[in-house]
């Protein structure tokens, strides 16, 4: 219903369909957050069961926050039509996500090395 709302604004307010989109958007993104926070709660619950530490987990699920709000701004930021600032903004979001998962990396990596052989 959204879509075509903001094809019939576009044509008279292209601000009003943008502002529109964006409002919806906005509203589909904050009624995730519960079934989000359902999801979180669940794997908690599993890395207390599997005696995993939670600072992994927790550094794993903030890296995916990341991905997700990175490319929500994205989105809109290309809906605005500013197509360069959404590919600057994908990329920031990578580099951020890249800067947070060098420790797991590092953890993986020398836990790896300490299972071969004659190390």
């Amino acid at each position: 219903m959204t879509v075509f709302l903001a094809l019939l604004l576009q044509e008279q307010q292209p601000v009003f369909a943008f502002l529109l989109v964006m409002f919806v958007g906005s509203g589909l993104f904050l009624f995730l957050a519960d079934r989000i926070a359902e999801i979180i709660l669940m794997i908690k619950k599993l890395a207390a069961r599997a005696d995993i530490e939670f600072a992994y987990v927790e550094t794993v699920l903030k890296i995916i926050g990341i991905s997700y709000i990175a490319e929500f701004a994205a989105q809109i930021t290309k809906d605005a039509g500013q197509e360069a600032l959404a590919a600057k903004m994908e990329l920031a979001g990578k580099v951020i996500i890249l800067s947070m998962a060098v420790p797991i990396l590092t953890i993986l990596i020398e836990t790896i090395l300490t299972m071969l052989p004659g190390k």
